[in-house]
């Protein structure tokens, strides 16, 4: 029987880089280790941290590959894990840049030029791990269903989430979703102390297996590294 929630596929800076800690202190959640942090606060924002963060802290810093899902029946977490980790040595590292931006509503890091190996990897994340996912329940259908446009509504039914493959936007998720205002607030405070994380580009090395626990938060419980390459 397993004791989580739900499991993900997510990338994740590794932990003992600068934006590892600098995501960790902003969100107050650190995944990896499993852990509060005190909390960033940082001149310039538009009300406290906590309320802008509030859902994302849940989380820590991490860019969703595979969405939330719960097992299926007869799957396990070792066997989730060995498969996760046999998709990882098919699939060659690779660097993003990565910039700041307000993605609908949401203040995050996103790719400031679309990879072609990232869509790869998290298109295989997706359909390759499937058979793990247990299909979404009614409650989860309805409360994603009516916004979605026809595109989105058959993803949500297929593989349980609305924006994967083509409707794929990879994100490290900084804010709760905020008016525009306030989104543009946020991310002028950040960009100051961001800056010298993104001065060059940021390594995809691996996968990470999160996991959601009774409290609703968040725990890494992996690393898998992707292949060297040619």
């Amino acid at each position: 029987m397993d004791d989580w929630r739900r499991h993900a596929i997510y990338f994740a800076p590794r932990a003992d880089t600068p934006l590892a800690r600098f995501g960790a202190d902003w969100l107050g959640w650190d995944a990896a280790a499993g852990a509060p942090r005190d909390g960033l606060d940082l001149p310039g924002l538009p009300r406290p941290r906590a309320d802008l963060v509030a859902g994302p802290d849940r989380y820590g810093l991490h860019a969703t590959l595979k969405p939330p899902f719960r097992l299926a029946e007869g799957r396990d977490r070792a066997g989730l894990g060995a498969a996760i980790a046999a998709l990882a040595a098919r699939h060659a590292r690779f660097a993003l840049d990565l910039g700041p931006g307000v993605l609908q509503g949401f203040v995050a890091l996103m790719e400031t030029t679309p990879s072609r190996p990232l869509a790869r990897l998290a298109a295989a994340c997706v359909t390759e791990l499937d058979a793990f996912r247990a299909p979404p329940i009614p409650e989860e259908i309805g409360r994603r269903g009516p916004d979605l446009d026809p595109a989105e509504a058959a993803n949500l039914h297929r593989w349980g989430y609305p924006w994967v493959l083509d409707r794929f936007r990879f994100h490290l998720t900084l804010s709760r979703s905020l008016p525009p205002p306030e989104a543009a607030a946020v991310l002028a405070a950040l960009a100051p102390p961001l800056a010298p994380h993104l001065s060059r580009p940021v390594e995809v090395a691996d996968l990470c297996h999160f996991a959601e626990g009774e409290d609703g938060r968040f725990r890494m419980l992996g690393r898998y590294p992707l292949g060297e390459g040619a």
